[in-house]
């Protein structure tokens, strides 16, 4: 099963609009790496999500949600995560949630070494 299809059976599910291949790309540019395949994937078919209580960056005009706006600032206070591109900001406890190319979800916490809690954002 898709990725897409999923995650908009959360709880409180919402999203944005569809992303165009052109303007991922730009961003991955930026950033200076490569979204997994499964950010590529919701990004492609909504833009920005949301649900239950969690807010999944993606590509658009609002600085606070968008991936590269965010992703950028976070770098400047983490280490270890130049490769790394910013799924949620929870602010909570400083806690940065982060992904990596290949899938895997990561989490620092007060400006820490990112520690891998996850395979995928399905399993996040």
């Amino acid at each position: 099963m898709l990725v897409t299809e999923i995650i908009k059976e959360k709880k409180g599910f919402c999203h944005m609009n569809p992303i165009k291949e052109e303007e991922i790309k730009k961003a991955e540019k930026e950033l200076g790496t490569i979204f997994s395949d499964e950010y590529k994937e919701i990004l492609s078919e909504y833009g920005v999500i949301s649900y239950f209580g969690h807010e999944i960056t993606g590509i658009c005009k609002f600085k606070r949600l968008n991936v590269v706006d965010v992703t950028l600032k976070e770098r400047q206070n983490n280490s270890n995560v130049e490769n790394l591109y910013v799924l949620e900001k929870t602010n909570i406890d400083d806690i940065i949630i982060w992904q990596d190319s290949k899938g895997y979800v990561y989490q620092t916490k007060a400006s820490g070494k990112p520690i891998k809690i996850c395979n995928s954002i399905i399993e996040y």
